[in-house]
């Protein structure tokens, strides 16, 4: 059900998640719910990327090169669009911020409700990711348990050969938790501290989303 937002104080709200996690699902299933604008990292810079502004340009010459894109740069674009696309929304972000100084970076900026943090166990994740193929002309999803293809290892729509992608097997997607892990904790603790920060914990996204909606509804009368 739809819940209806109060119009004269909006929400801002972040959602943090390892790989794997279900946080793409879940976010679509709370901006959908709850009548948010959603503001994805990625999306942000695949747009400047693609607009060829001078950010953009910047980016994606540190994309090109297997890094990461500057806290400096990125806090930026994710500010640019609050104020200006988004200025005046209640909204739900993904995907950033990633690092400790982008979380501080954030809040000297603009205002958070509350930041929400999907915990699901590593070994969960692995699993999960372990059976996933993709078509990669199309960038179609496959899970060989959850949602197989109708022909083994076939794309359902063209027919052509599916690809597990080296870091989805289970020894590269374990150093991406571990590198996820380290990085987000000090994130975790700021925003813990600031009383920003509410924990879901489950191994599958259909019984840790009902917790999320019963708690932001919850908090969405209160205000």
């Amino acid at each position: 059900m739809r819940q209806t937002l109060n119009l004269l104080s909006n929400v801002r709200l972040v959602i943090l998640g390892p790989p794997g996690s279900g946080k793409g699902t879940i976010s679509q299933r709370i901006v959908s719910n709850f009548n948010l604008s959603y503001i994805s990292c990625g999306d942000v810079l695949r747009n400047k990327i693609a607009a060829g502004t001078d950010e953009g340009k910047i980016a994606a010459s540190y994309i090109a090169r297997g890094d990461l894109v500057p806290n400096e740069l990125v806090t930026k674009l994710m500010v640019d669009v609050i104020n200006g696309e988004f200025k005046g929304c209640s909204w739900l972000m993904d995907g950033f911020p990633r690092t400790l100084r982008q979380a501080q970076s954030l809040l000297e900026r603009t205002t958070l409700s509350k930041v929400i943090n999907l915990n699901v166990p590593d070994d969960e994740i692995i699993n999960r990711i372990k059976h996933r193929w993709i078509h990669l002309s199309s960038g179609r999803i496959y899970n060989l348990e959850y949602n197989p293809p109708k022909v083994p290892f076939k794309d359902d729509f063209s027919g052509e050969d599916l690809i597990q992608r080296e870091d989805d097997k289970p020894e590269a997607v374990k150093q991406r938790l571990d590198t996820y892990n380290a990085s987000t904790l000090p994130v975790l603790d700021f925003f813990g501290k600031k009383g920003l920060l509410i924990e879901f914990t489950g191994r599958e996204s259909n019984v840790i989303y009902p917790k999320i909606h019963q708690y932001l509804k919850d908090y969405l009368d209160m205000k």
